[in-house]
């Protein structure tokens, strides 16, 4: 056998071993959404005794009916719909507007600022809880949806604003130049020039936006308290919780229903989120 043909291979054969373990370890990492799956048409005795099967005895669907109907996941999808889309616009248009000042313009304090957003990065949500619940209370808008809103809107976004801002940085500023000979104002470049060329930040920020209000529980289980009728779908997990039991099946339909949003929204999106990262970080 010739050297080219031994080379060869071993070419395939590590090839083929990279390919198994890649599989494997996509294997794993699929493997607890199957079993949330699995384990949302089973029997709560089913869930415990079967230990690792995926293949329940019989699909219980009455899981998803009773948690959409009734434990109230239908109301509580709504209003996790409202709060991140909310969220969502809010958090685009503040980031987008300090990513663009911290990218285009050159000031005293900047690179103070930029070390003060990176530094945010390490503290604690739990930290900042008590100052935005006295400030919500303070405006008259914590047992409402829009307290929630500004609540998540508002807690920093130093990854997004610095994603706009590397992106900013980058564009050739004879465009901005040639618009303002033109006679436009501040917000004219921005709306009108800066913000459509910064289309995939702009998608990122948005999916990386909808994951964390999606899945936010701490603002809104404090915010609705004292307002059930507000909560969003991760608070409303606790309605399987009881005193003397917990409805791991109904919680396992429940946690389905929530997360499928999420995948589809991911499925689809992932081109734009990884061509936002890859155009912030480029120089």
């Amino acid at each position: 056998m010739m050297a080219s043909e031994r080379k060869s291979i071993r070419l395939r054969w590590g090839t083929l071993l990279i390919a198994a373990l890649l599989a494997l370890l996509c294997l794993l990492w699929v493997y607890p959404f199957l079993w949330l799956l699995s384990a949302s048409l089973k029997e709560p005795l089913e869930i415990f005794s079967k230990g690792l099967n995926l293949i329940p005895e019989k699909a219980q669907w009455e899981n998803y009916a009773r948690a959409w109907s009734t434990a109230g996941f239908a109301h509580y999808m709504l209003n996790t719909m409202l709060v991140t889309a909310g969220t969502v616009l809010l958090v685009v248009l503040h980031c987008a507007l300090s990513g663009y000042v911290l990218g285009r313009y050159d000031f005293y304090g900047r690179r103070l600022i930029i070390g003060i957003l990176g530094a945010t990065f390490v503290i604690p949500a739990g930290m900042t809880i008590i100052p935005i619940v006295d400030l919500t209370q303070d405006l008259g808008l914590l047992a409402s949806r829009w307290g929630i809103i500004l609540a998540l809107a508002g807690s920093g976004q130093a990854a997004g604003i610095l994603l706009y801002a590397g992106y900013f940085q980058r564009i050739p500023k004879e465009l901005e130049e040639a618009a303002v000979i033109d006679g436009a104002s501040f917000f004219t470049v921005f709306f009108k020039i800066m913000l459509p060329l910064a289309g995939p930040v702009t998608a990122t920020v948005s999916v990386l936006t909808f994951l964390f209000a999606w899945n936010s529980f701490l603002i809104p289980l404090v915010f609705t308290f004292g307002s059930p009728e507000l909560r969003t779908l991760a608070v409303g997990m606790l309605a399987f919780v009881g005193t003397n039991e917990t409805d791991w099946p109904g919680m396992a339909a429940a946690a389905t229903l929530s997360l499928l949003p999420v995948v589809i929204l991911f499925f689809f999106a992932q081109r734009y989120l990884v061509e936002g990262f890859a155009g912030a970080v480029k120089s």
